[in-house]
């Protein structure tokens, strides 16, 4: 068996409010699995992660993993929990030109495209 994550340093040596999120890759080998998914999902809600089963063979929830973290950091920011303003709190801006102020959501302005992840 592989040695499980240590969550709690991860938080300790980054931010409380860190996202992360397990993936018990290789799904696609059922027959050869060492870990039951009951397991892993009783080890991510013991340790307050994120959880989910990928396969990077067939590509299975690979990409909903990113989606998954990406929304659950929109989430916070939206609730004031992240402020991406705050020096430190992990998370920034990519390019300086789309630093903006974030419009609450469910809100449209004319000639913007609204994300739907």
């Amino acid at each position: 068996k592989l040695s499980p994550p240590k969550p709690r340093n991860a938080r300790t040596l980054a931010s409380p409010n860190i996202v992360i999120i397990l993936c018990g890759n290789k799904k696609d080998l059922d027959a050869d699995r060492e870990v039951t998914f009951l397991e892993a999902s009783r080890f991510a809600q013991e340790n307050e992660l994120m959880f989910l089963e990928t396969s990077a063979l067939t590509g299975e929830n690979v990409e909903e993993g990113f989606l998954k973290c990406a929304r659950t950091i929109l989430n916070k920011i939206d609730s004031g929990e992240l402020d991406p303003e705050r020096m430190g709190s992990g998370i920034q801006y990519g390019d300086a030109s789309l630093r903006q102020l974030r419009q609450p959501r469910g809100t449209t302005t004319q000639n913007k495209q609204q994300c739907n992840c």
